[in-house]
């Protein structure tokens, strides 16, 4: 692929299991780390004249949080799952922010980071509510997971071959709160770390009025919602591999570079991508490509600068652009 200009307009979404990854306990130092680690990778895009979202995901965070509640029970009152949802949201991006800006100010850079606690309306009714797809937290072999759930009554599923996990009500988001104030911050010039872990799910009632329900928002589906709304040109999903694949893990597997957003429909249609997996973030890049945007890429974290140059990661383009190649 030949390279491509620097994006003015960008989001990127961070994986959840980028900022929690499955081989460490959770402790601070080890999620502050990771939170460098991340930093670090951003950089040099942080670097640009750029109009520039961070979302991030949360779902092995808001699964230990409620780990932790189930835990201790007995002893102290337990959060509803809207507040544990805010909990990620806030810690996850504390840790960002400031890795963040202390990384711009070791580059002799003054751009400064801002967090929003961001709420994000869902439909009351939206048939999610009934069937719990979205796992959080850790795995667990079948033997553990039954046990798990007749101790404290979670729904447990397999989770793509890789184990079994706790999971959750997962509507679709309808309305980013106040998403006018990411807005005014990137006009200004700061980098806005928003909507992260999906967003914290509300409804909305009689003159207004927002009320938290039980569930976590896919941060994919949110991140091209957003996209869309303020006018992206260019969204990133940052994941644990370098591109997204076809037949992933056979013998004829095949990695794909630039793919139409028609072709992608039909490798989604035919299975190739698994709901707990790659599936959310293919159906996001689609939804932002169809709602106005020129490009998803979806690659590793620390390929995140070569990506948006054209060196690295699957991009997901407008069938025209293909066309036009």
């Amino acid at each position: 692929m030949s390279a491509l200009p620097i994006p003015k307009r960008l989001l990127i979404a961070v994986g959840g299991n980028a900022t929690h990854p499955e081989n460490i306990s959770g402790t601070s130092q080890e999620q502050k780390d990771i939170a460098e680690r991340t930093a670090r990778a951003l950089l040099p895009i942080a670097l640009m004249d750029n109009y520039l979202v961070v979302t991030h995901g949360n779902g092995p965070v808001v699964g230990k949080i409620l780990m932790r509640q189930a835990l201790t029970r007995d002893r102290i009152p337990p959060m509803t799952l809207d507040i544990c949802v805010a909990h990620s949201q806030g810690g996850i991006a504390y840790l960002l922010m400031q890795a963040m800006e202390n990384a711009l100010r070791e580059a002799d850079n003054p751009r400064h980071v801002a967090c929003l606690l961001t709420q994000v309306e869902v439909d009351p009714d939206d048939p999610a509510f009934k069937n719990p797809t979205k796992p959080v937290g850790p795995f667990f072999t079948e033997e553990q997971a039954k046990a798990v759930s007749a101790e404290l009554g979670w729904l447990m599923k397999e989770d793509s071959g890789r184990g079994w996990r706790h999971v959750v009500p997962s509507p679709k988001p309808k309305h980013v709160c106040d998403i006018s104030l990411v807005q005014v911050l990137c006009r200004r010039g700061t980098i806005v770390i928003a909507g992260g872990g999906g967003g914290i799910p509300v409804v909305r009632g009689p003159k207004g009025a927002r009320t938290g329900v039980a569930a976590v928002i896919d941060k994919d589906l949110t991140s091209a919602l957003m996209a869309n709304v303020i006018d992206i040109d260019t969204m990133v999903l940052l994941t644990a591999v370098p591109r997204v694949a076809i037949h992933f893990g056979k013998p004829n597997q095949q990695f794909l570079d630039v793919v139409s957003v028609s072709d992608m429909k039909k490798h989604l249609a035919d299975g190739q991508f698994p709901p707990g997996s790659m599936g959310p973030k293919v159906e996001a890049a689609i939804q932002f490509i169809e709602g106005g945007g020129d490009r998803c890429i979806i690659g590793a974290l620390d390929e995140a600068h070569a990506a948006i140059t054209g060196a690295a990661g699957t991009h997901i383009v407008a069938d025209h652009m293909i066309r036009a190649r």
